[in-house]
């Protein structure tokens, strides 16, 4: 689920795709047309269990309109794009089946699959969600079937245009719809959109992959444990596990602040501090670009910003001080004394907010899917037992443990990544990156990959370089066997590339060679922080 995700309409790009394709790793070319026995209206008569044809109907080249206005535009965001450029390009012309599984009696997913009518490159694509999801990723399909994928999206079973189906109200009294969302709709959406395939191009998908982030993260995470063979290859973009705990993390400041009042702190404040650590940790590039490189390298403490006086706009008092660092630190379980989820890295405090209320997206998990009590209150929330149920009721749909061995084995690649300024702090996912190393042993680390990006916020944005081919990165490790050691990506702003930065596959950062462009990435290299203590040097 999205921290801090907000909902307003973001900025469409309309660079040319080729500019930006240059700085990306290589996409799929495509295979020449491909004639096929089965028509696309003739589709509407394939079996598939449990499930409804609503629309079977060619969309002609450049005539593609999203039915909504919700979640699916975020796809043709900066960042967001799976091959690394505008999702706007007019589409190519494709095969739309809309169709409704109904799994169960209580069941209701809307799903669409789209096939390319020609320059299929014989895969498939699988559309992670934000959120609640209740929406289909349309303009992340656009994207993908425009490389020649046949793509798949769904709302997971339920609609956020209505009432009972926005946020997490739709799991009050509808244990089958919560199944759906947590695991039921992407699988049963796998499976039926490769049946399909197979039928319209008489062969089957050779490579299936899955990209989301946020929720699209963990669903991806979900699908790799609980069915490792739907994906070849997985790109899970700042994955909230587990759920529960960092949900919890969301609502932290907002609890502190509400039960003692004097832990209420301005913006005006956290920007002071947030001006402090850049001061004091950024790299000369860093200063230059806006954010810190390596933030968990920052020692700076709030305490060095504690009024020596009275209280003025350039120091923090005490109570903010102490504010302050428990953000940082995140809940901790009063009986365990275990922190249930670190707070966000340094470098981020101007996304920090301890206004004594509660993130709507993260209370939803409690007060609906968890506790089935739109009464809940909030403010009473208990960090040990409630955690604890919350857990014991959600974690067996929802949290994903440390062992994806099946996966790897399967031949699957896991790509993740997050950004340094991201509320979900990145030493929690190498965390669980590193865990899920040990766990494959030998034989299946080299399946797995995390990318760090410094200055990214949630998924996209932010003064980092956001912008990569996810779809071109996970393809190629697929089919050449080349893991993602480096990526190129870009900062765009108003259609135009500002700068370039390779991205490093965990531990390793990229440092600055200290006398060429710091806005082109053939200026940086990928190194092992241990091999070079120093920060980037101008």
């Amino acid at each position: 689920m999205p921290y801090r995700l907000s909902l307003s309409l973001l900025p469409t790009l309309t660079w040319h795709r080729l500019t930006l394709l240059s700085l990306m790793m290589p996409l799929t070319l495509m295979v020449p047309h491909m004639a096929h026995a089965t028509s696309c209206t003739e589709l509407a008569h394939q079996t598939i269990p449990d499930a409804t044809f609503t629309t079977v109907e060619v969309v002609q080249a450049g005539k593609w309109q999203s039915p909504q206005n919700q979640l699916s535009h975020i796809m043709s965001a900066p960042g967001m794009n799976l091959a690394g450029h505008p999702a706007q390009a007019p589409n190519a012309a494709f095969c739309r089946i809309a169709i409704t599984l109904h799994p169960s009696h209580d069941s209701h997913i809307r799903t669409e699959i789209w096939l390319p009518l020609s320059g299929w490159n014989g895969k498939l694509l699988g559309v992670g969600n934000f959120g609640w999801a209740g929406s289909l990723m349309y303009n992340g399909m656009v994207t993908g079937v425009g490389e020649g994928y046949a793509v798949a999206s769904t709302d997971t079973g339920h609609d956020s245009a209505t009432p009972e189906g926005q946020g997490g109200r739709f799991t009050l009294g509808h244990p089958e719809k919560l199944i759906d969302y947590a695991y039921r709709a992407d699988h049963l959406m796998t499976t039926t959109a490769k049946a399909l395939i197979t039928a319209f191009y008489k062969k089957p998908a050779a490579h299936a992959y899955w990209i989301g982030c946020s929720l699209g993260g963990l669903e991806g995470l979900i699908e790799a444990k609980r069915y490792p063979e739907d994906y070849d290859g997985i790109v899970a973009g700042a994955p909230p596990n587990p759920i529960v705990n960092f949900n919890a993390e969301q609502l932290w400041a907002g609890w502190m602040s509400y039960h003692n009042s004097a832990l209420r702190v301005s913006h005006d404040k956290f920007h002071l501090l947030n001006t402090a650590v850049m001061n004091a940790c950024a790299s000369p590039v860093g200063k230059k670009q806006g954010f810190l490189d390596e933030p968990d390298k920052c020692t700076f403490m709030p305490d060095q910003l504690l009024c020596k006086g009275a209280d003025t706009s350039s120091c923090l008092t005490a109570n903010e001080v102490q504010a302050a660092k428990n953000i940082y630190q995140g809940p901790v379980n009063p009986q365990t004394h275990q922190v249930i989820f670190p707070g966000p890295a340094k470098g981020s405090e101007d996304g920090f907010s301890a206004d004594g209320k509660a993130f709507p997206v993260a209370l939803d998990l409690f007060k609906y899917a968890a506790f089935q009590n739109p009464e809940w209150d909030w403010t009473t929330l208990k960090w040990d037992t409630d955690i604890e149920e919350a857990t014991r009721k959600l974690g067996p749909l929802l949290h994903v443990d440390d062992n994806l061995t099946p996966f790897f084995q399967h031949g699957g690649r896991l790509l993740m990544y997050i950004g340094w300024n991201d509320g979900h702090n990145p030493e929690q996912l190498a965390g669980y990156y590193q865990s899920l190393q040990h766990n494959a042993g030998p034989n299946y680390q080299d399946n797995i990959r995390l990318i760090t990006i410094p200055g990214m916020g949630h998924c996209y944005g932010g003064a980092g370089c956001d912008t990569f081919s996810k779809l071109g990165a996970i393809d190629n490790w697929v089919t050449e066997k080349q893991a993602p050691e480096t990526l190129v990506a870009a900062r765009v702003s108003d259609g135009k590339i500002i700068r370039t930065r390779p991205l490093c596959a965990w531990p390793k950062v990229a440092r600055y060679d200290g006398h060429g462009n710091m806005d082109d990435a053939r200026s940086f290299t990928c190194a092992t922080p241990d091999a070079q203590e120093k920060h980037d040097k101008p």
